[in-house]
């Protein structure tokens, strides 16, 4: 794939001097989502562990979700300021002490704090994706975003199974513990081989927050920011809400849970193969429809199952592959379309877009939390994820009906 920057020297791995190496972007970005669901299948120990409810614990994955949002405002102007490779190396350097932090908390309110000082981790993903545009044209960045993330959706997989069973043989901690040794590594890699691929703007900070205006009237970078927080909205809803549907509703065992909760990673990684081999032949658009549009039947056959009586864990979770494929068809090619609306803000379009993105998450993880109990079973939660992808599709469509308006004018 022919890179459009050639300043840039050759990609090479272990080089400083040369654009990051995929698999340094991967673990980056993967490394994101580890922190996001290592830990959920253990959500009711750590509540007896805390004596709190389980409605607080939950809170540990909004507020996470929330201070992530709020971060990517200011990660994406300070690295168009200050370059990509500082602002990740700052920012797994605080993910790590926030994590023993997490480990030696004594209280829930510090637990909170420590948690929410996490997602500094969060710059890691916004980033790789800045760089991934950095060095390609928008259809390539959106197949290369697609190889990125498709890599990263064997973390997800595979982090839930792993948090499960270390909790269920050691302690919550044992989690934490893995998280901060995951994150020490890909510290050290990411010194080792991630190149600067950023032209820094020299402007002040003042002056990147105040090109915020220019992305905010564009209809373009909304409807994709939309498309993309919606579709991924019906995700961070079941984050949210399926842990306590598969502990309370099914019974199911931490361990088993971890299992089974890595469902949606299996269709996102298929979703993003797909990306990587046909944005460029399709385009952006139409990968982010199909994506909507997968997402919302995976949605709505769920929903039409625990109506008729039938729901299972395994229809409730294996319909969430449907949900993962559309987010795997979506999110790479809609961020890849806001990252290309000004390419020069690459990095703050990212940043706004994927404060978009998890501030939405955030809001529908708090609000399931609240709204699941025993007697609603699933069906809040179902419900949540349906009309978000529904709101997902009308976004690109409204995209798309928008630029065949400006083509026939």
């Amino acid at each position: 794939m022919q890179q459009i920057r050639e300043d840039l020297r050759p990609v090479k791995l272990g080089d400083r001097r040369s654009p990051p190496h995929i698999a340094t972007l991967i673990l980056l970005a993967g490394m994101s989502a580890s922190v996001m669901n290592m830990f959920l299948p253990s959500l009711p120990a750590m509540a007896t562990h805390f004596n709190t409810e389980y409605a607080v614990m939950q809170l540990s994955v909004a507020i996470y979700l929330a201070f992530s949002a709020t971060l990517q405002i200011f990660v994406g102007p300070l690295s168009d300021k200050l370059g990509r490779r500082p602002v990740i190396l700052w920012g797994l350097v605080i993910f790590l002490v926030a994590t023993l932090g997490c480990i030696y908390a004594p209280s829930i309110e510090i637990f909170l704090i420590c948690r929410m000082a996490q997602a500094s981790i969060a710059s890691a993903m916004v980033l790789s994706r800045a760089a991934v545009r950095d060095m390609y044209a928008q259809d390539q960045a959106a197949s290369m975003i697609g190889y990125v993330t498709m890599g990263m959706a064997v973390v997800p997989m595979l982090s839930p199974a792993l948090g499960g069973l270390l909790g269920s043989w050691f302690n919550w901690q044992a989690i934490f513990w893995g998280l901060f040794a995951l994150g020490a590594g890909v510290l050290a890699l990411t010194w080792a081989d991630l190149g600067e691929t950023a032209r820094t703007s020299g402007k002040s900070l003042t002056a990147q927050f105040a090109e915020y205006p220019e992305l905010l009237r564009s209809p373009r970078f909304w409807g994709y920011a939309l498309a993309c927080g919606f579709s991924s909205g019906a995700f961070f809803a079941y984050l949210g809400g399926a842990p306590f549907i598969g502990q309370v509703v099914f019974g199911m065992t931490p361990a088993t849970l971890g299992i089974f909760f890595g469902a949606p990673a299996v269709g996102y990684f298929a979703g993003n193969f797909i990306t990587g081999r046909y944005s460029t032949r399709f385009g952006v658009n139409q990968m982010v429809l199909w994506g909507c549009i997968v997402n919302a039947a995976g949605g709505l056959i769920s929903l039409l199952i625990f109506e008729a009586g039938l729901g299972t864990p395994l229809t409730f979770f294996g319909m969430m592959t449907f949900v993962g494929l559309g987010n795997g068809l979506c999110i790479p090619n809609a961020t890849a379309g806001m990252l290309s609306v000004r390419p020069h803000l690459a990095g703050t379009a990212s940043g706004l877009g994927g404060a978009i993105m998890i501030g939405g998450g955030a809001a529908l993880s708090a609000w399931v939390g609240v709204l699941l109990t025993p007697d609603t079973g699933a069906f809040p939660l179902l419900w949540m994820m349906l009309i978000s992808a529904l709101l997902g599709l009308a976004s690109i469509l409204l995209v798309m009906w928008r630029e065949r308006q400006l083509a026939d004018s």
